[in-house]
């Protein structure tokens, strides 16, 4: 699994800044400032929506669908172009790690839990490695008797194939991404990825990033902060006034 930055809007935090303080000229060159925490608190988020990010991303094929999945239903502006195993051929990419032996949890469907037996664990990498061997073996006789690609991937299992696609969207999309796909809820595979992305989003946009979310990669959100400091600053007041009668 990689993430690897195409190409993206150069000075992406400058010129962010350049273009919220559209109504006001005289600012538009000044330094960023507070306005990038400014625009989040408030909800001002559309001038994250000038400058473009694309990334190129290497992951199991589920996770890739769970990716394209998630991204479409929160309506986000994307644009994806992804390795077409009806046209190449499958082994083109490199092959799919076998996947960690997690357990279900019983009382949160949306959760897996970390499995402590080792025997399973060996069971659960034995039967995966068959699945690979039996399904690579398919894969290529078909290839080797003619058969046409678009037919042969059929035997390829989604959770054990490599696929690599490249992600194409601004940046207010990227951050509500990652917001839900960084999440505890999210799939831990899908974490991983939005994890990677978040590192390599830091690299292009420090400061709006930095803005968003904190050093352990945790959403902030300056709203319910905002109301936190003044409901202490009430709770202060109140305890003062109370010493004071």
């Amino acid at each position: 699994m990689s993430v690897k930055l195409q190409w993206a809007t150069p000075m992406i935090d400058q010129q962010i800044a350049f273009i919220a303080r559209v109504s006001n000229p005289k600012m538009q060159d000044k330094p960023i400032g507070s306005i990038l925490q400014y625009m989040m608190r408030e909800g001002h988020t559309s001038p994250f929506g000038q400058a473009n990010v694309c990334l190129e991303i290497t992951t199991d094929r589920d996770i890739s669908r769970q990716i394209m999945r998630h991204w479409s239903m929160e309506m986000h502006e994307l644009e994806v172009q992804e390795f077409s195993q009806r046209y190449a051929n499958v082994n083109d990419l490199p092959g799919a790690p076998l996947r960690e032996c997690r357990l279900q949890d019983a009382k949160n469907r949306q959760n897996s839990l970390e499995n402590a037996d080792p025997e399973l664990a060996v069971e659960w990498e034995i039967l995966q490695s068959m699945v690979v061997s039996g399904t690579d073996a398919a894969y290529n006789w078909a290839l080797e008797n003619g058969i046409a690609k678009e037919v042969a991937r059929a035997v390829k299992p989604e959770g054990l194939t490599t696929s690599r696609f490249y992600l194409n969207g601004n940046l207010r999309s990227w951050i509500f991404f990652l917001k839900s796909r960084l999440h505890q809820t999210a799939q831990k595979e899908v974490r991983l990825v939005g994890a990677q992305v978040l590192a390599v989003l830091r690299e292009v946009a420090p400061e709006t990033i930095s803005t968003f979310f904190d050093a352990d990669g945790n959403f902030i959100d300056l709203q319910q902060r905002r109301i936190a400091e003044l409901e202490a600053e009430i709770a202060e007041l109140k305890a003062a006034i109370a010493k004071a009668a």
